[in-house]
């Protein structure tokens, strides 16, 4: 380990402090340390590069497409432009303004961390939106809307993937959902019926309408940006061949499984027979080769798929950018 980076971790990571003020040190391997620090640095770095993207996507939906035609999106960011089209105060101001309440919410939910990644987000990208300049893209209305919206989305989920947001409303609706015990979906849709509610009364009708259209184009597309076109399914396999089962999934499809005891209940009798069962993650694109394999080995087998919000460890396809 260089002098230099050792020093470094001797003052950050393995330092504590006492009571007293005493500066005592901790037995932690020095290596251990350094790689802590290297995965540390690491991942604050891909963080940072991922909301610098996603603050140049938004300011370029907005600066692009949306500001000039007086399209809004639902959220925070929708408030911001509606206030902007009725105010005529500029949007970098109102997008620092609108957020505050929730950052303030996500200090408290989520956390410093959480918070200060926030700040540093929104802050960027109402200072990308003062200082860049992006050409007007179209005036026509569909298309202001989809790539308006588009754009817009891909800006936040890029800012989602860093660990930040800059559209605040989820906090809000994570904070609401436990005050009041709806749910998270239910309330940003409350909030967002009241955006475009008046939208349509301030703006008119076909205004509130093609903001619609940006709303949905960018709700599909921060889904399909932090979740990515892979979603993992977790498979329950249930037969009397769980060796040549086990054998398929780890050398065919190149997965890992988990094998455990149980036992199968059949009959009116409630008889039962010893069973291993097998669990294993895949990908949502995995599944039909994955559903031939199982109709090789045993035709009779009892499956169960279900949704896998993420995974970790093992051996398991990744999504990309994680």
């Amino acid at each position: 380990m260089m002098p230099f980076l050792k020093r470094i971790i001797n003052k950050t990571i393995l330092r504590t402090w006492k009571p007293g003020g005493t500066k005592t040190y901790t037995h932690y391997n020095p290596t251990r340390a350094y790689r802590n620090f290297i995965i540390t640095t690491k991942r604050y770095t891909k963080d940072f590069i991922l909301i610098t993207i996603g603050i140049f996507l938004a300011a370029f939906g907005f600066k692009g497409f949306l500001l000039t035609n007086h399209f809004i999106d639902g959220g925070a960011t929708g408030i911001s432009l509606l206030i902007s089209a009725l105010t005529d105060i500029p949007l970098h101001y109102l997008i620092i303004g609108v957020n505050v309440p929730f950052i303030i919410l996500g200090y408290i939910i989520m956390g410093k961390e959480f918070a200060v990644k926030t700040i540093l987000a929104i802050t960027g990208l109402s200072i990308c939106l003062l200082t860049v300049t992006f050409p007007n893209v179209t005036n026509d209305n569909l298309l202001v809307a989809v790539f308006g919206g588009f754009f817009l989305g891909a800006g936040i989920g890029f800012a989602v993937r860093g660990g930040a947001v800059i559209d605040g409303t989820e906090v809000l609706a994570l904070f609401l959902s436990k005050k009041i015990g709806a749910t998270i979906g239910d309330i940003i849709l409350m909030i967002n019926v009241m955006i475009f509610a008046a939208a349509a009364y301030f703006l008119g009708v076909e205004v509130a309408l093609y903001s619609m259209i940006t709303y949905m184009v960018a709700s599909k597309t921060l889904d399909f940006v932090v979740e990515g076109i892979e979603e993992y399914i977790g498979v329950t396999i249930v037969c009397l061949h769980s060796e040549e089962m086990r054998q398929m999934i780890t050398e065919t499809m190149g997965h890992g499984v988990t094998v455990y005891n149980g036992k199968r209940g059949f009959g009116k009798r409630g008889e039962s027979q010893a069973v291993d069962i097998i669990y294993t993650v895949v990908t949502r694109l995995e599944i039909g080769k994955l559903n031939s394999e199982i109709e090789k080995v045993d035709s009779n087998a009892f499956v169960v798929m279900n949704s896998v919000k993420d995974t970790r460890g093992g051996i398991v396809k990744k999504r990309p950018l994680h």
